[in-house]
């Protein structure tokens, strides 16, 4: 309700600030503000379908784990890839909407370098981000409500707190997949603006394909998401094997800690410690190719960072609404389970999808939410050393 009345709510505003600032013959642009809200939300929509366990694709990823936590993954995997399909129909029918409208607002008129049509898409992503308050709200939801969760099991509370605890994680995991789905879309729609704004300052009308630094930089571009998600989801692995070896030191050295017995405390602060430096040392290498690289690739080709900038903004969106959905419908399989669903907690089914579940967090947790930051990262580098590439 909150989502839907935000957007209402800006979309009537919008109607308003615009007919009293542009006047009624630049009505256009309200649509194209409007063109970017309703793909937000549409987005979120696939999302909360393809991660709710009200639906068919986290049910049939739950059946799959009876057969084994292989099959597990092969459903996860196709869920997430499926649901590229249609946030990208939808993203490509809100950009030519909106450049439609933006075109008729101003018609024909170009300042800048820039046309209506190409404001018009930049309105689209200010429409998506004009609910960002509700959006940030249901995305915090989620590692709240999973928290609260592992309190109650580590204080021992009743088994019943803890059933509810995982009813709200699982709506959790499915709010915190609609936030990625509107971060994601705006990222990429602003990411698109900025790629227009970088052709006018390098003087690059269009982006010729025919010609070969531009098909290398193209190559490039499609190519670095991808290493920047096995970069993202190694570092997890890494911090994952030094904490796993922690906590077995913790068991061995500290009396009673196996047994539960009281008074026998673990180390938390090193297990904290452990996290932290490895999520701030194992960014520095990926952080540091999303910056320079653009701008290597500017130094010998502004032509060639063009194709570089598009085939990452491409590749990058598609990976980050695969890995977020297919991350949000492991865990919410395995909660689908828990529920006391296919067997429930404790048997081989449930196994199989901890180990889809486990799969899915690096997923949807570390290199999905990277995804949506680096393409407009990237984009911003290249605009703030265009004049630099021109020269």
């Amino acid at each position: 309700m909150g989502t839907y009345s935000a957007a209402l709510f800006t979309t009537l505003a919008c109607a308003v600030l615009v007919y009293l600032m542009l006047g009624a013959g630049r009505m256009g642009f309200f649509w194209s503000i409007v063109a970017g809200l309703a793909a937000g939300m549409a987005i979120g929509q696939v999302s909360e379908y393809y991660t709710s366990d009200k639906y068919n694709p986290v049910k049939e990823i739950a059946q799959s784990s009876l057969t084994g936590a292989a099959t597990n993954i092969l459903a996860g995997i196709s869920a997430g890839m499926g649901s590229t399909a249609f946030s990208i129909i939808i993203l490509c029918v809100a950009i030519f909407i909106a450049y439609i409208a933006g075109e008729a607002a101003m018609k024909g008129v170009v300042i800048n370098g820039v046309g209506g049509g190409v404001y018009g898409i930049s309105l689209a992503a200010i429409g998506m981000l004009s609910t960002t308050g509700i959006v940030v709200s249901v995305d915090a939801y989620g590692p709240i409500a999973d928290n609260a969760g592992g309190i109650a099991e580590m204080s021992k509370r009743p088994p019943g707190i803890r059933k509810i605890t995982d009813s709200l994680d699982a709506l959790g995991n499915t709010t915190a997949a609609i936030a990625k789905g509107f971060a994601i879309a705006s990222a990429a729609v602003t990411a698109l603006a900025l790629f227009k704004a970088f052709c006018a300052v390098c003087k690059l009308p269009t982006i010729d394909i025919a010609r070969a630094d531009t098909i290398i930089g193209l190559f490039l571009g499609g190519m670095f998401p991808f290493l920047f998600s096995s970069l993202a989801i190694k570092a997890v692995g890494r911090a994952a094997f030094k904490m796993i070896e922690e906590v077995r030191r913790q068991f061995r050295e500290i009396p009673g800690l196996r047994e539960g017995k009281e008074g026998a405390k673990p180390d938390y602060a090193r297990c904290v410690d452990i996290s932290t430096a490895a999520a701030l040392r194992e960014m520095i290498i990926p952080g540091s190719i999303a910056v320079f690289s653009p701008i290597i690739v500017g130094l010998w080709s502004p032509q060639a960072l063009g194709g570089y900038l598009a085939g990452a903004l491409v590749c990058g969106f598609l990976m980050a609404i695969f890995m977020a959905n297919a991350g949000g419908a492991w865990d919410n399989a395995k909660k689908y389970i828990e529920a006391g669903n296919l067997g429930g907690k404790g048997t081989q089914t449930h196994a199989a999808s901890v180990v889809g579940d486990t799969v899915g967090d690096p997923f949807k947790d570390t290199a999905g939410p990277c995804m949506n930051i680096l393409i407009k990262v990237m984009t911003v580098v290249a605009l703030i050393f265009a004049p630099l590439f021109i020269r």
